[in-house]
């Protein structure tokens, strides 16, 4: 059997297993969608969502990319934001990162990796913010697990610049950002930030009050 063919086989099997578990789950999923939760994270294959938080589909929004960046010019995340913020109105947005993770391990090398160079050029600059603080590390391993903690705190603040939820703020007073960082040698996730519709974001990425009630 092929290995395609095999998640073809799997894919029965486990739409049967829950068919047994409850006849109308399917039918109930059909419907409509309303998670409580959006999470941001990596595309790495050991750190998917629903498996580490042990929720069922339909509880968690999902978009994934390398190293689970949140940059002002990527329209696919900001959309993917505006919809679970504006149209699901979910309560809480999580930024998962994961330790061990290719993205951030790459981006601290002077390695080029052709169109993900552009890509990698943001963490990058999360290391330059924070240089001091990671370089002061001496055990490698460490220095790596410390840019990954701080590259998951600057995205959420990235989160907090946009428009899209400083609006949700202004309007319901949520939803609330979370920073975790996922260990692949243990299973657990690490609460690393979090912030509300009572943080401060520095004045020169805050909207008025105008543009957030247009």
């Amino acid at each position: 059997m092929k290995s395609f063919e095999r998640l073809l086989l799997d894919n029965k099997a486990w739409a049967s297993d829950k068919l047994m578990q409850d006849e109308k789950f399917f039918e109930n999923q059909a419907h409509a969608q309303k998670p409580e939760f959006f999470w941001i994270g990596c595309s790495d294959s050991r750190v998917p969502a629903n498996e580490v938080t042990n929720t069922e589909s339909g509880e968690i929004f999902v978009h994934r990319n390398v190293a689970n960046m949140v940059v002002n010019t990527d329209l696919n995340l900001l959309s993917v934001l505006q919809y679970a913020v504006d149209v699901l109105e979910v309560k809480h947005v999580i930024i998962c990162g994961h330790y061990g993770c290719g993205g951030v391990k790459a981006a601290l090398t002077n390695g080029s990796y052709g169109l993900l160079n552009k890509w990698l050029r943001n963490i990058k600059d999360v290391y330059r913010f924070h240089r001091e603080e990671v370089d002061i590390i001496k055990d490698e391993q460490l220095r790596l697990n410390k840019m990954i903690e701080l590259n998951v705190q600057e995205q959420v603040m990235n989160l907090a610049k946009t428009s899209i939820i400083q609006k949700a703020w202004h309007k319901r007073k949520g939803p609330q950002l979370h920073g975790w960082v996922y260990g692949l040698n243990d299973g657990i996730l690490h609460d690393i930030i979090d912030l509300d519709y009572t943080f401060e974001v520095d004045p020169i990425y805050r909207f008025t009050t105008n543009e957030l009630e247009a």
